[in-house]
């Protein structure tokens, strides 16, 4: 899947984490800089040369545009940490490397929300004085403006929409009677009060412990209404950070300078040591690489790695391999194994498949060693609760399958000479190398896998993406990702495998419409607590479930070869984001 939905990353994180905490620096004072780490995945644990010198001019680069520069219709996890350069959000993710930067503190927000006993009323202060690259000063009302145009769905769709089923009380098909600011009278959502200038609360519909996450997404950047240009927004939005567009060219190319209304000390988070920031989009992955190597570009916005052939050059070149990072991404590649389709409605049908798997060739297929480890289970190394030793069902030696154990599960399920069925996936690219991999392996088990190949465009809303697309075409298996839009149990599971999240007329991200009372109540469970450590028990509780139901052969907790210039300083990892930090990015000018 593209980077969301949304393909947030990390390191492992195996202790229950805060849902949020009360401060957090962008970085050690500029008199105290931290020890300058150097070398191979030093980004992944610390700060690659520090400094907190400004100015220069940070050269980016990419291989697409972002999906919507509009804070409200992004959803590309690049683009996420690209919104924290020109736009602010009531809470927002630390910056910091590791589990540190998987928190939520207060950005726009003075404080994290604080809650009412069952935690459906949140109420935050914003901080003093803060302006948009206009001078007007940011208010309450200019976030609950933004708020109201996630909305609006048929002028502003695309991105997250979760406070929409949260603020009002959707019918059945997840539609909500308001509708946003646009149109006649611009009504206002009533269940956003903004009792004075600096003062936002927030009424929910049900209890939702995770409400400082919601307010971390972009959406909740301020938006001034009377500059609001709707469906156009993305072209030029309006700063609420430390830099503001200076030109846009879409699939070309950005740059930004310097917002001068921006003031350093109202903001804990963003170091913005750059005097200004530029963005080539190229098209062909080879030449970002090219550039990158060259020196001609900094970091590649992207994230998802190096391909093949500068791989190959940089593992074999030392001072080359000195400047990269290969970094866990906290996106989970794996199969399901629907079983709306004979004959795996029956679970030994499916367990076969589970134990038949070379999980190994699958690793290889996504690009080897560097693609990242080879998992068990269902739940992202990001996420409290994590555990990298539980693996119910054994992959054999070496993860290249337990023959034995796929044959006697064949019996089991009565096809003793195995079954065919079809698997979904992406015609491109490595989608094509996994499906080979798998179809080499269950074939050692007479199991018949069939290309059920999709389109790009198409996989995610319908060719998966619709119950009845799975049953119409049998598609047993499909090839899926995911990465939690934000880093807690709530948003790892709830997309994936909660009964009530599945969207029957299409973009359904729980695959084999899987809907067990026993899961679906553990996630309310979650909805509803804050203790950390119940949190991380209920997080591994449901982990055990969905892999009891063996709808689910997870068999990659993926990770990217990526490059950073050397010129580079405060170069890290990014907790939630898995990938550059671009908030404190500085060059050596």
């Amino acid at each position: 899947m593209i980077r969301h939905l949304s393909k947030m990353k990390l390191l492992a994180v195996a202790a229950a984490l805060p849902l949020a905490v009360t401060a957090c620096g962008g970085g050690s004072s500029p008199n105290t800089p931290p020890p300058k780490l150097t070398g191979y995945n030093a980004a992944t644990t610390g700060i690659v040369n520090a400094s907190n010198k400004p100015g220069g001019t940070l050269n980016l680069i990419s291989s697409g545009d972002c999906d919507s520069w509009d804070p409200a219709r992004t959803y590309y996890a690049f683009c996420w940490d690209m919104q924290r350069l020109f736009e602010r959000t009531l809470m927002a993710y630390a910056a910091a490397p590791g589990a540190a930067g998987t928190q939520v503190v207060p950005d726009l927000a003075s404080a994290p929300g604080t809650a009412n006993a069952d935690a459906t009323v949140w109420t935050y202060h914003l901080r003093s004085g803060i302006k948009f690259q206009t001078g007007a000063v940011i208010t309450s009302q200019d976030i609950k403006y933004a708020i109201e145009r996630i909305f609006a769905t048929t002028v502003i769709s695309g991105g997250p929409t979760y406070v929409i089923c949260l603020l009002t009380t959707c019918n059945a098909s997840g539609a909500s009677p308001y509708l946003g600011p646009y149109g006649a009278g611009h009504p206002s959502l009533s269940s956003i009060v903004t009792p004075d200038a600096n003062t936002i609360v927030f009424h929910l519909v049900k209890p939702y412990s995770d409400w400082n996450y919601i307010m971390a997404l972009p959406g909740s950047a301020p938006v001034p209404a009377a500059l609001d240009t709707g469906a156009k927004y993305a072209l030029k939005p309006v700063a609420s950070g430390p830099y503001e567009f200076v030109s846009y060219s879409p699939g070309k190319s950005a740059s930004w300078i310097r917002n001068p209304y921006w003031v350093r000390s109202t903001d804990p988070i963003r170091k913005a040591l750059p005097d200004a920031i530029s963005l080539l989009i190229d098209s062909n992955p080879a030449d970002v690489d090219s550039h990158l190597l060259a020196g001609t570009a900094d970091v590649d916005i992207g994230g998802t790695g190096v391909q093949s052939a500068a791989q190959a050059k940089i593992v074999t070149t030392p001072a080359l391999k000195a400047n990269a990072d290969d970094p866990t991404d906290n996106f989970v590649r794996y199969f399901t194994i629907d079983p709306t389709v004979p004959p795996l409605n029956n679970k030994a049908c499916r367990l076969a498949i589970m134990y038949a798997l070379n999980k190994s060739d699958l690793q290889l297929a996504r690009g080897g060693d560097y693609a990242g480890k080879i998992t068990g289970s269902m739940l992202a190394p990001n996420i409290a609760g994590f555990d990298s030793t539980f693996d119910p069902y054994p992959n054999g030696a070496g993860n290249t399958g337990d023959l034995a154990m796929a044959k006697q599960e064949l019996t089991a399920c009565g096809h003793p000479h195995g079954f065919s069925t079809h698997m979904a996936y992406i015609n491109e690219g490595k989608s094509v190398k996994v499906f080979n991999a798998a179809q080499q392996a269950l074939a050692r088990v007479g199991i018949t896998l069939l290309p059920g190949a999709g389109q790009a465009s198409s996989y995610y809303s319908t060719w998966v993406g619709t119950p009845a697309s799975i049953v119409q075409h049998n598609l047993g298996m499909t090839q899926y990702g995911w990465g939690a839009d934000f880093p807690t149990g709530v948003g790892w599971w709830y997309s994936i495998v909660d009964g009530q999240a599945i969207a029957v007329s299409g973009g359904n991200s729980n695959i084999p419409s899987l809907n067990d009372p026993i899961v679906n109540n553990d996630i309310n469970a979650l909805e509803k607590t804050t203790d950390p450590a119940t949190r991380a028990s209920l997080d591994h509780q449901i982990d055990v479930e969905v892999m009891n139901q063996a709808d689910f052969a997870p068999f990659l907790d993926e990770a990217d070869l990526t490059y950073r210039n050397p010129r580079v300083t405060d170069i890290y990892i990014q907790g939630s984001f898995g990938i550059y930090d671009f908030v404190s990015l500085g060059v050596v000018s």
